[in-house]
């Protein structure tokens, strides 16, 4: 047997050091990665294709809306497919509601409204399904949606559009952005004809450095997904 001598230990610790070293380094420089995963709504038709999408982040967060949409808007519009922003076509001072969603909707002729929630979750949204009217919002509460697709609708503490149905506590609910490096999100487009559902997206992102990091990521693969299954073109 082969013995070592100390410069030959040496040598090779130096190259395991060098191998450490590098695979931190690696890992220090890991590449965002991001998945998508898809679901039509039951019954909608595969046929349809939209060309002026209002794209909507859904977020308290004034600055984080209005950057998460010129990213996706970036992502959508091509030569068929207009992009227009919820940060363009609305006063940006007012709350984000049903209404105002709807009236830029007509404004700018959108076909579609593709609503991102960039929130980590309902907050205290608390009203129960078959609850009073009471329930759903006091004094201290801004409703802005009762009894239309709320919660007796199908989009649970979300009203049509991806709107909350109250206010103050979407005000007070965390921005999915203070989460370090990982970051899940959810897309829903609607048809503006019926406020319809049409098409549901749940976007994971990982091995996030920076707000744009996490941005680029999340936004690249809907864009992708939409026009693999037609919804853009």
């Amino acid at each position: 047997m082969k013995t070592l001598n100390p410069g030959d230990r040496h040598i090779r610790g130096a190259a395991v050091g060098s191998m450490l070293l590098a695979v931190t380094l690696l890992a220090g420089c890991a590449q965002p990665q991001a998945r998508v995963s898809g679901e039509w709504k039951e019954g909608a038709s595969r046929k349809q294709s939209f060309s002026r999408v209002l794209i909507v982040g859904v977020s308290p967060d004034l600055n984080q809306r209005c950057t998460f949409e010129s990213f996706m808007a970036a992502q959508i519009k091509s030569e068929s497919t207009a992009a227009i922003t919820s940060c363009d076509a609305m006063a940006q001072r007012e709350p984000l509601t049903r209404e105002g969603v709807e009236q830029a909707a007509v404004a700018q002729r959108a076909d579609a409204v593709l609503a991102t929630f960039l929130v980590a979750g309902t907050g205290k949204i608390e009203a129960k399904e078959g609850g009073s009217r009471d329930t759903r919002g006091s004094g201290a509460y801004k409703a802005t949606d009762i009894g239309y697709g709320g919660f007796y609708g199908a989009y649970g503490a979300y009203g049509a559009y991806g709107i909350p149905v109250v206010y103050a506590d979407f005000v007070a609910t965390p921005s999915i952005m203070v989460a370090s490096g990982e970051v899940n999100v959810t897309s829903r487009l609607f048809e503006t004809g019926g406020a319809t559902l049409v098409y549901t997206l749940e976007t994971k992102a990982h091995d996030l450095q920076s707000r744009a990091d996490a941005m680029l990521a999340i936004t690249t693969p809907i864009g992708e997904r939409l026009r693999r299954e037609g919804l853009i073109r």
